[in-house]
């Protein structure tokens, strides 16, 4: 049995890592002898006749992409082309968007035979398995299914209790070298499931409201893996990464036991922080703890069933601060029961943080499929102004309050992305004019690098340019870069400085190498 499993195309803007859930999905799959192969439009332009190449080279009976809901639309093209080029494929797709609207999914897209509920694992090989045996699909708990005209959906599958006993994730068979060559982080989950109530997430309901753990060993075992692949950052990826701190003391004191030196990030909520859990974390290498405080408004926080205080985020700032540890915060505009005073009110608290320490981050609200604030719109004041799922980035307004429309929404974004833009203007001034700080140089050289190095990916540039038979005979590594720069500003409008500087930043980190073989030159992206 051969199933190729797909990533759909997100953008590079929202700082994506590495497919773990895929990641996931393929380990279980191997795990019971099935041949996996996985495609990434993150990181690889999509191409029709590429991904015709695949199918017929690889002739997979099952391919399934995954989908949040700013990213449907791309999976189910990707679908779409998969099922013409030959509809003997079972197509399958998973992840939280269709997992809450899979009867409408299902009669609105027919080229999608099977959509997977929920938590992904011990479905899809029960499904695989099920294929290959030519058996009912009624059998597999967990799916929802098209037969003839009729939408079937399956009895309920139970969460995996013991995290422990999947396998460790796959990652080797994902493309590393291009998210590390573009300063990506890689994510690590330690637990699944968030106890909180809150109206705008999906997150209770995709993974439940019990949180089951990786031991602590499991958790350091992975961390120890991570460490050696040269990311410059994990992120700990968990819904509630504090949710219990007894627990996350102990993944520390094992950090701390195996003396990893590694950089990490994790999710957590003001109210369940304290300075002795925060000291810990700082010494066993968390340098940002994301929270996530949506309003500074209490009626909304009460609305949206936040159940924290203003007060707490103070505190938890400040304890953040004090145990050397970046907080970020991010808010959401647009919750019920917003208004241009409820706006400015949030906006000031930010402010007023940032004078603390605090990085903040604003988004508008989306109400994604499986949410409260969808599912009582109306009953909370919402409207909803579209269901075109490709706008629901929470970067511009897809909904609206009795005050607040989608004009003010909307400037208020494009505000925070013109200062962005001028805070970059100002730093290139301060570089021209040699005042520039080396924090704030390195930030745009960073900026700049991963933007050559994205459309080089996206275009298939080095790809289509970096090999060539090599006729003069011995040529070096310095000869044969000049080669593939020509190569490339002949097709590209790319600055031809930056362009060597991003090459030669990807080559000293191994992402990127030259191999001569029978003659050849070949460049490559090294994939992990």
């Amino acid at each position: 049995m051969r199933v190729l499993l797909i990533n759909p195309f997100y953008p590079i803007s929202e700082t994506p890592s590495p497919p773990l859930g895929l990641a996931y999905l393929a380990a279980a799959l191997k795990q019971t002898g099935v041949q996996v192969k996985i495609l990434d439009y993150v990181v690889y332009g999509y191409r029709k006749d590429a991904l015709q190449s695949v199918l017929n080279d690889f002739k997979p009976q099952i391919a399934g992409a995954t989908a949040v809901t700013m990213t449907f639309d791309h999976a189910k093209q990707v679908l779409k082309e998969v099922k013409a080029t030959d509809p003997g494929i079972l197509t399958v797709m998973g992840g939280p968007h269709v997992s809450f609207c899979a009867q409408q999914t299902l009669e609105t897209f027919p080229e999608l035979d099977v959509i997977v509920l929920g938590e992904g694992e011990e479905t899809l090989v029960d499904l695989t398995r099920t294929v290959e045996e030519a058996q009912n699909l009624d059998t597999v708990r967990g799916i929802a299914y098209r037969r003839g005209s009729k939408i079937k959906i399956t009895a309920k599958r139970s969460f995996i209790e013991n995290l422990d006993l999947l396998p460790l994730p796959a990652r080797h068979q994902l493309a590393l070298g291009r998210y590390r060559a573009l300063g990506m982080p890689i994510s690590i989950t330690t637990s699944r499931g968030c106890p909180y109530k809150c109206i705008f997430c999906v997150g209770r309901k995709m993974v439940g409201a019990k949180v089951r753990y990786h031991s602590a060993r499991r958790v350091v075992t992975e961390l120890e893996y991570l460490a050696n692949l040269n990311f410059r950052q994990i992120n700990i990826a968990d819904d509630l990464f504090t949710a219990n701190q007894e627990r996350c003391l102990a993944v520390c004191e094992e950090i701390l036991k195996k003396k990893l030196e590694i950089n990490w990030t994790s999710f957590a909520r003001v109210d369940t922080v304290s300075e002795a859990l925060l000291l810990k974390m700082k010494a066993a290498g968390c340098t940002a703890v994301s929270f996530g405080i949506e309003s500074a408004n209490p009626d909304i926080l009460k609305t949206v069933k936040k159940g924290i205080t203003l007060q707490q985020v103070r505190n938890a700032v400040r304890m953040c601060r004090r145990a050397g540890i970046i907080p970020y915060a991010s808010f959401i505009l647009g919750l019920p029961g917003e208004t241009q005073a409820t706006i400015k009110e949030t906006t000031d608290f930010a402010v007023q943080l940032q004078q603390e320490g605090l990085t903040s981050g604003f988004h508008i609200l989306a109400p994604f499929p499986g949410t409260e604030v969808r599912e009582k719109s109306k009953e909370l004041g919402l409207r909803i102004l579209t269901s075109d799922w490709s706008k629901y980035d929470a970067n511009r307004a897809v909904v609206e309050t009795a005050s607040v429309n989608r004009r003010m929404l909307d400037a208020l974004a494009l505000d925070w992305e013109n200062k962005y833009v001028q805070y970059l203007g100002l730093i290139q001034q301060r570089i021209q004019a040699g005042t520039a700080t080396a924090d704030e140089a390195s930030q745009l050289e960073n900026l700049e690098r991963t933007v050559i190095l994205y459309e080089l990916m996206m275009h298939h540039t080095i790809e289509e340019n970096g090999s060539w038979s090599n006729s003069v005979g011995e040529m070096n590594q310095k000869k044969s870069l000049k080669m593939l720069l020509d190569r490339i500003i002949q097709q590209r409008k790319i600055d031809p400085q930056k362009l060597e500087s991003a090459l030669r930043h990807a080559i000293a980190n191994g992402n990127l190498k030259c191999n001569r073989l029978n003659g050849k030159i070949g460049w490559q992206w090294q994939d992990f």
